[in-house]
């Protein structure tokens, strides 16, 4: 088999390729590299995918559409190292039955894990505290923290990082209520949740956690009016994108120290150096790093090359992305 990997050259493409991973990949067959340090160019990406059979990818890839595939009459399997696939994957590309696999479930068990940590790291005021030791103070008698056990959480999306997140969440014994237009009776029995509207969530969670795809229809999903509602000393989580909450009506908010906001995106990044959220003491600001972490990198890319193995032998591929989920994922 020809495998095409088209991550450009450089540290990201190492994180993906350690030394253990390129010999499992070269158990597949012929590989070209790109050997660039950028993306390939829409016309480079057509010429160089011609009699491949398997393409790698990478955050940052050309979308594979009608123009870019019309030469790849072999091709059998796009692997995206990334987890959406809706700003790789063509329509086209699924009709002419390619398999599209990606990183998304083993991404999301990692975000979720994210989401666990900012939600303690905030309730704890950890970072507040280190501070005041590291300038030389020291916690009042009277002092104020918060613990998860037994919260109410809202969940605003239920996909797999969500319901990854539930499963973490079990042994503090929350209470989890969901807003989600497409969850079943069958997925909330499964996950013990409870199904509620936005403005249910806003009004009664103290915690709340946004999940949902970015798309034009979750384009500031949450407006002023929600989060008006956050109640004192609630705390709002943003591990998705930024333009699913309105910005500057969160910022509005905020100012009034009414609750507390860990975000991880925002609708421009990096965050201009002018934002109030870089100055505001009720949020903790993260640069985009909610998951993956560094070292799931090299995960990814071997359970990739397994799934491969796996389907081009007549077997499962458990990281199949089907038509309809691929193209209503987030379009980063």
């Amino acid at each position: 088999m020809n495998i095409l990997i088209s991550m450009a050259k450089g540290d990201t493409q190492k994180t993906f390729f350690t030394k253990e991973v390129c010999l499992e990949l070269e158990t597949l067959g012929n590989i070209t590299w790109n050997n660039m340090a950028r993306q390939f160019t829409r016309e480079e990406f057509r010429e160089v995918l011609i009699d491949k059979d398997i393409c790698i990818t990478g955050w940052g890839c050309p979308k594979l559409d009608e123009y870019v595939i019309e030469k790849a009459d072999k091709l059998k399997v796009l692997a995206h190292t990334g987890g959406s696939v809706a700003y790789i994957a063509s329509e086209v590309l699924f009709d002419k039955g390619i398999k599209v696999l990606s990183g998304n479930n083993i991404y999301a068990e990692s975000v979720a894990e994210g989401v666990m940590a900012y939600m303690l790291c905030s309730l704890r005021e950890l970072i507040y505290y280190n501070n005041e030791v590291k300038e030389g103070r020291w916690r009042e008698d009277i002092f104020f923290n918060e613990s998860l056990l037994d919260k109410k959480v809202g969940l605003v999306g239920f996909g797999a990082i969500a319901k990854y997140l539930v499963k973490m969440l079990e042994p503090f014994r929350c209470k989890i209520k969901v807003y989600d237009p497409f969850l079943s009776e069958e997925t909330l029995k499964e996950y013990g949740v409870q199904k509620a509207t936005l403005e249910e969530i806003f009004q009664s969670c103290k915690i709340i956690s946004i999940h949902a795809s970015y798309r034009s229809e979750t384009h500031h999903l949450i407006n002023k009016n929600l989060l008006s509602m956050i109640q004192k000393d609630g705390l709002l989580i943003n591990t998705a994108r930024g333009g699913i909450i309105d910005e500057e009506a969160l910022i509005e908010e905020l100012e009034k120290n009414r609750f507390k906001a860990v975000l991880d995106v925002y609708e421009v990044e990096p965050l201009p150096l002018d934002s109030k959220l870089r100055t505001l003491q009720n949020v903790i600001s993260i640069p985009h790093m909610g998951g993956p972490t560094v070292d799931r990198r090299s995960y990814v890319t071997q359970e990739l090359i397994n799934n491969i193995k796996s389907y081009m032998s007549g077997g499962e591929a458990p990281l199949e992305i089907t038509k309809a989920y691929g193209l209503s994922m987030t379009n980063e």
